[in-house]
């Protein structure tokens, strides 16, 4: 399978223009074959392929307008061809139905505002992980922080540069999944907003909430950043300030999801989960910002991906299954209750239940996996191996990787 590997790189003040300018290029030349494209399709023409627009660009090359293309490296020019290729081949296989999941929209232009991107193969950079260099054609020696070891040699390298201008190189590479020891252990996960995840041994594990603690200097933040006159360089600055604040709320949500998906992953053979429409949930304005500080779609990937990487079963629950309505003891189903109910009795058996951990409970039993004389199994499905790329913790935040913790 493929993992995604990303490093931090601290460029100087020369490699900084010199990325920038790397990235206008590569902007500059999607654009204009995008533009191509569209053009070819309004005159009834069919969509010129990757060779005609390779050769295009060539020709480009030599004109006076766009003579300066030729002084970055051909290399990230070609692959945003290549990119170009690939999302009009996701769009129509989208519209013809040959592709899985939601609709792909046709290619759109790329702004210089955005996260910004560069792609170079194997005869475009060269590694040094003895030394702390990575080498880009046309750029130089980069100083990168190695916080991990590759697995293996990659065969190409992203460079990005985020909306907080930071800059990273991300690699893809092979990667074999190491098989856990079995411990034949279980564990049912109810995900609420008081408590992020609760167990179904008890256990309850609150969520950072980072959105929640920067609320108040984020709003702030805002108002500065809408004053500033449109152009102007102190809008510039409050524009960074605001995007280094949204990259700082992000990290700490992702290392505490990992840091949480991982411990469950070795410390349990089978994971279970309930299936949440969120997307239906968002709807609510009283806890959509809530329910998008919380991260439970990114929970969820983690859990299927680090399963499939070492070994470890992760079913998902049908929505509808009752697992609040229905006693954990008796299996008597009690009806709907508020959620302001945090305790509640069963009439049947007199057994005392904890609303989440109650849940909890029947969201195992419903998986499959009980402990007691009267499970009862519900609608469930296996999610399919695939390959999800996890991308690694950069040193400045202090996240411990998946691969360390597992161990």
């Amino acid at each position: 399978m493929k993992l995604r590997y990303r490093y931090r790189i601290y460029p100087n003040t020369q490699q900084k223009r010199l990325i920038s300018q790397l990235f206008g290029c590569c902007r500059v030349v999607f654009n204009d074959a995008l533009a191509h494209c569209q053009e070819a399709y309004l005159k009834g023409h069919k969509k010129p392929s990757s060779n005609e627009l390779s050769k295009r660009l060539t020709e480009l090359k030599k004109t006076e307008e766009k003579i300066w293309l030729g002084e970055v490296s051909s290399i990230p020019l070609q692959q945003s061809l290549r990119d170009l290729e690939q999302a009009y081949s996701n769009f129509f296989k989208s519209c013809k139905g040959q592709r899985k999941g939601q609709k792909v929209k046709p290619p759109r232009f790329k702004k210089r505002k955005s996260k910004q991107s560069a792609k170079f193969t194997d005869n475009g950079f060269k590694l040094y992980p003895e030394s702390d260099y990575i080498y880009l054609a046309k750029i130089g020696d980069i100083k990168v922080i190695w916080s991990r070891e590759l697995p293996a040699i990659p065969s190409s390298v992203t460079i990005i540069k985020d909306s907080a201008d930071r800059y990273f190189v991300s690699f893809v590479v092979e990667f074999n999944p190491k098989q856990l020891p079995k411990n034949g252990s279980s564990v049912g996960i109810d995900l609420g907003i008081t408590d992020f995840a609760t167990l179904s041994n008890g256990d309850k594990v609150k969520s950072p909430k980072p959105l929640k603690k920067q609320l108040k200097r984020l709003r702030k933040l805002q108002r500065n950043l809408s004053r500033k006159q449109k152009g102007s360089k102190r809008r510039e600055v409050a524009r960074k300030k605001l995007a280094q604040l949204h990259a700082k709320i992000s990290d700490t949500r992702k290392d505490f999801l990992h840091k949480l998906s991982t411990k469950i992953i070795r410390e349990n053979q089978t994971i279970v989960l309930e299936d949440l429409q969120v997307s239906g949930m968002m709807k609510n304005r009283r806890l959509s910002r809530a329910i998008s500080d919380l991260g439970w779609r990114t929970f969820r990937t983690m859990l299927e991906a680090k399963s499939v990487m070492y070994g470890r079963n992760f079913r998902v629950i049908d929505r509808w299954e009752p697992t609040s309505q229905r006693c954990s003891c008796c299996g008597l189903k009690g009806g709907k209750k508020e959620l302001s109910v945090r305790e509640w009795t069963c009439l049947n058996c007199g057994a005392q239940h904890d609303r989440d951990v109650n849940a909890a409970i029947n969201i195992k039993v419903a998986g499959g996996h009980s402990e007691t004389l009267n499970g009862r199994g519900g609608r469930r499905k296996t999610t399919a191996k695939v390959a999800v790329a996890i991308e690694a913790s950069t040193p400045e935040f202090k996240q411990l990787s998946i691969f360390d913790l597992l161990k």
